[in-house]
């Protein structure tokens, strides 16, 4: 990967999420040394600190399909200006979170500049809800659909065009907990999946592979969005929404380092680090560890 200089920004985003505590997930991954691990791999960083997030004791949660819908939509086209602004600058946006509701204003102000951005989607869960099919109204479940075109009019419009992704160039990797309304979606827009059974079947380097394929054909630049439920629950303890059975902590840096190897990634968010559900912040450094992987760091 080109080493561009790169800006971390904090997002300190709980508003999308029932479980507190990934307020403080921008602040974990510094603590586990992101930004040196970064400067010995021989990039210039700069961290422009976190954006303001109102704490959810302060709002109102209006509607329960649809959790803290004005709050996440100021915070987002907040985001989205920040991000734009750090590509105009030729950095590289790499963003903490923070649940995943905030990828939402992370892709808006990526795709700003890009005409046709693909999209790897390192999940457990697929994130294609909206207000009428989702479970549980909290918006981080929704955020892909969103970006997609697909779900709130406030959301879907944040930049002032949509969609920002389309699906022929969104992968999802690691999915093993979809509700009825997303398998639907998903078979509705043909978005490939790479569930746990494929990764299981024929190996995470062939399903990067084929992932890499995929995001690279007809696009012009590539967003990582990382979700740190992704890897099994034994290797990222502190996550919200745990679910067994994940991506191993090996097969993980596999998939970052082939994804640095193939030199694709333009921006990246890594998100849903919940210090307060962690061990000995954990989940932290093994977000930083995979870091490492994305930006080039090799064993030998």
């Amino acid at each position: 990967m080109e080493k561009k200089p790169i800006t971390i920004i904090g997002m300190p985003m709980d508003l999308g999420q029932g479980r507190r505590g990934v307020d403080m997930g921008p602040s974990a991954i510094r603590y586990a040394s992101a930004q040196r691990l970064l400067e010995q791999l021989g990039y210039e960083v700069e961290d422009i600190g976190d954006l303001p997030v109102p704490s959810p004791e302060s709002i109102q949660i209006g509607e329960p399909k649809l959790k803290y819908l004005s709050a996440i939509r100021q915070v987002c086209e907040h985001l989205a200006d920040t991000v734009s602004s750090v590509v105009e600058r030729k950095r590289f946006p790499l963003v903490f979170g923070g649940d995943h509701s905030m990828s939402i204003g992370t892709i808006a102000g990526v795709s700003r500049h890009y005409e046709n951005l693909g999209l790897i989607w390192f999940d457990a869960h697929g994130d294609l809800n909206t207000g009428e099919t989702s479970p549980s109204g909290n918006i981080h479940g929704m955020s892909l659909a969103v970006s997609l075109g697909t779900g709130h009019t406030d959301l879907v419009r944040i930049g002032g065009y949509f969609p920002k992704v389309r699906p022929e160039h969104t992968v999802i990797i690691g999915a093993r907990e979809l509700d009825p309304g997303e398998r639907t979606l998903i078979k509705e827009m043909g978005i490939k999946v790479f569930t746990m059974h494929e990764i299981d079947r024929i190996g995470m380097a062939r399903v990067m592979e084929e992932a890499i394929s995929i995001v690279s054909r007809g696009t012009d630049g590539v967003h990582l969005s990382l979700d740190l439920d992704g890897l099994d629950p034994k290797d990222a303890p502190g996550v919200g929404t745990p679910v067994p059975g994940g991506i191993t902590y090996r097969e993980s840096h596999l998939a970052m380092e082939m994804l640095a190897e193939a030199g694709i990634i333009t921006s990246a968010e890594f998100v849903e680090v919940n210090p307060i559900l962690d061990r000995e912040n954990q989940t932290a450094k093994v977000a930083v560890a995979l870091i490492g992987s994305v930006f080039g760091m090799k064993i030998l």
